[in-house]
């Protein structure tokens, strides 16, 4: 499905609309059918993936800035190590990841929010999913990771750095590793959350769950142990039913 640009307004006022409070009950319905539909066209699409690692941050820096050249260098190195690179789909950091896994013959996938100011699909992907919601698209980026790295980004990186905590403190999600890439870039955030530890507004314990580096390599060894090693991960084989229309995630990736 093309989403055009009529898309994108009712969509945006559809969500808006939604967490305005109560409405008409068969609106509710209707918008929950909506959200159902979107859910298992994405199950669909992303169940022969693999286990992925999501890449979080900022759409807004281009090729010329430093962290686009290590999100480069940190895509190609999880590729190079089985996952498959999962983004936001879009373009900067995002597309950054999905072109180093693309060019070292891995697995590049993108999970694309639907906005009134159309966020396109970067060109590195081998398969994305557009999608109209933000917590739908979110859900998703959690689903399919066994990992999650942390780049330069802004509100929206940080609200996926915070879900993913959320998630794992409230035990929803296993132990996932998380990865802070960019020491200078990060250093006032983990030290607020060093400060929340401090103040106990939050476990002591709960630090574990942060790696923070500047190095690829050091990323690289933090998810062979905490990623593979620990969930003994390697790739599913899962078999597609033609019954649903099923077709298996290509492995014959140019």
């Amino acid at each position: 499905m093309k989403f055009t640009k009529r898309h994108h307004k009712n969509y945006l006022t559809e969500e808006s609309s939604f967490l305005q409070g109560p409405r008409n009950r068969l609106k509710e319905l209707w918008f929950t059918i909506k959200v159902q539909y979107h859910f298992i066209k994405a199950f669909r699409k992303l169940h022969f993936i693999g286990p992925c690692v999501t890449v979080f941050g900022s759409a807004r820096f281009d090729a010329t800035n430093l962290y686009y050249k290590k999100a480069e260098e940190v895509g190609a190195a999880l590729a190079k190590l089985g996952f498959t690179v999962m983004t936001g789909g879009g373009g900067g950091i995002m597309e950054a990841a999905n072109k180093g896994a693309f060019e070292v013959g891995g697995y590049s996938v993108g999970c694309n929010i639907v906005l009134p100011k159309e966020q396109k699909p970067n060109v590195y992907l081998h398969k994305w999913i557009n999608i109209p919601y933000f917590f739908v698209r979110k859900f998703l980026l959690m689903k399919y990771s066994f990992g999650f790295v942390v780049m330069p980004g802004g509100i929206g990186t940080l609200d996926e750095l915070f879900e993913a905590l959320t998630l794992i403190h409230t035990k929803m999600i296993k132990n996932f590793p998380i990865v802070i890439f960019g020491k200078e870039y990060h250093k006032e955030l983990y030290h607020h959350i060093k400060i929340m530890a401090k103040n106990e507004s939050i476990d002591k314990e709960d630090m574990k769950l942060l790696f923070m580096t500047d190095s690829v390599d050091e990323l690289i060894e933090h998810l062979k142990v905490h990623a593979i090693k620990r969930f003994g991960l390697k790739e599913k084989s899962y078999k597609s039913k033609w019954l649903f229309g099923e077709l298996k995630f290509p492995k014959n990736i140019p």
